[in-house]
């Protein structure tokens, strides 16, 4: 049963003056019982821990479900995901970035007064602006660029492996010693900012996270909110920075810059667009990578036979990061808005409606992958994982984030073939809508 079905139910009820029951209607549009049971096979919208039991679940019973809690149709298998990702024209990527619960009125008082105007960079933008946008932005992550940061990634890497290796008690925290930084690093340096903010950009992103994300009450989103008000006048002190420093002959190499010289040589950007650009960056270019080099370090050595496979042959570890893509990427929820009724998977969702598209859940559809809750990083069909997602806005920076995960893999092989992870370690996963992020990766190595 639909939610435009259970409603006009609800209205003859009303009509014939008999009372509505509203649990056995929500329990007959989602497919459980009255008392909530199995009702949405499994399926918790914002816990992490282990959500592919009732991916699976999904799949099987439900591909298209209505989640009356999230108010959005979850779709969890390979194809229909792929289908919608591939038909923006029915689709829209308008909500990607909306805030999955309202901001409260103080939090939106808050920004409000604080000028917060921030809108997505690309990823919740559609045709013309995307496209036009996309094709400046791309002018700047070139082949060029990432050549030139490779050994700057690199050393820094080997720097914060050393430092972990020196524990005395041969004990870390993969994720807060090694994965934290090394992105945020990067994409600091690519945007021509200063490395010693890593702390600074970090607090906030992880308040875009939450904001955007995450499930908070009204009191709990205040001092994110305040949080974004800086982060947004950030991305616009270094968009007017960067115009003062080519004004001056000093136009530095980086990613600004150049987005700032192309306006000025022509190109259709506005300043608000280049801090916009430059207020997902910041966040996109190092949150999901932090992630997956966090993840790929977890399920390697969670496999330890695949973890001595890459110790012994370098040459898989190319492989193993897809592979680690799709079986745990580090996004595993996206959305999108039905512009027109439509169909997804022969399931009807009505104009307006919201769609949740699990990524996550694609990547270990049988019908694409073989043996698909199985981890091997020599698989032949990993790079069908949809991860990235698909169509119009594959992410722009996957190149970079690949990158950035390889050379991590090929130091950490090099300088503690032996790590593991601790024993007994009970890896938690923060709870939010879209990314699977872990809450540490304890390891432990020989002397």
């Amino acid at each position: 049963m639909t939610p435009t079905q259970a409603e006009s139910i609800a209205d003859q009820a009303r009509a014939a003056g008999c009372p509505v029951d509203h649990e056995a209607l929500r329990a007959a549009m989602t497919g459980g019982g009255a008392d909530g049971s199995d009702r949405h096979h499994g399926y918790e919208p914002f816990q992490m821990k282990d959500p592919f039991v009732a991916y699976a679940e999904l799949r099987a019973h439900e591909p298209v479900m209505y989640d009356e809690r999230i108010g959005y149709w979850v779709v969890s298998r390979h194809a229909d995901v792929k289908a919608v990702f591939d038909d923006w024209e029915t689709f829209s990527s308008e909500n990607a970035q909306a805030p999955v619960r309202e901001r409260g009125a103080e939090a939106s008082r808050i920004m409000k007064e604080g000028g917060f105007t921030a809108y997505s960079g690309l990823s919740a933008r559609i045709p013309p602006d995307h496209t036009r946008l996309r094709a400046i932005a791309q002018r700047a992550f070139t082949p060029r660029r990432y050549k030139a940061l490779e050994p700057t990634i690199r050393e820094n890497t080997r720097r914060a492996i050393e430092r972990m290796l020196a524990s005395p008690e041969r004990t870390g925290d993969f994720l807060a010693d090694v994965a934290f930084d090394i992105p945020t690093i990067t994409i600091l340096t690519l945007l021509g900012v200063d490395p010693e903010m890593v702390p600074t950009y970090k607090r906030w992103s992880d308040s875009r996270a939450a904001m955007t994300w995450g499930d908070l009450g009204d009191d709990e989103q205040l001092p994110h909110a305040h949080n974004l008000v800086e982060y947004w006048a950030e991305c616009q002190r270094l968009v007017a920075e960067a115009h003062a420093r080519i004004a001056a002959g000093d136009a530095g190499d980086n990613l600004i810059s150049d987005l700032v010289a192309a306006q000025q040589d022509g190109a259709e950007i506005t300043d608000h667009e280049i801090a916009s650009l430059c207020y997902s960056l910041l966040f996109a270019g190092h949150e999901t990578t932090t992630t997956l080099i966090a993840n790929s370090i977890r399920v390697l050595l969670s496999h330890r036979e695949q973890w001595e496979r890459i110790v012994a042959d370098p040459v898989l570890v190319p492989g193993a990061i897809d592979e680690v893509l799709r079986y745990s990427g580090s996004i595993v929820a996206w959305r999108r808005k039905a512009l027109v009724d439509t169909e997804i998977g022969g399931v009807a969702i009505p104009q307006g409606a919201g769609v949740l598209l699990l990524m996550g859940s694609a990547n270990r559809d049988a019908d694409v992958f073989a043996d698909p809750d199985a981890f091997d990083i020599t698989r032949a069909d990993a790079r069908g994982h949809l991860s990235f997602g698909f169509g119009i806005h594959y992410c722009l920076g996957n190149m970079l984030a690949k990158l950035q995960d390889r050379i991590v893999l090929e130091e950490t092989i090099a300088l503690a073939p032996t790590l593991r992870l601790q024993d007994g370690a009970d890896i938690d996963f923060r709870e939010n809508l879209s990314f699977r992020v872990p809450t540490s990766v304890p390891v432990t190595w020989e002397a």
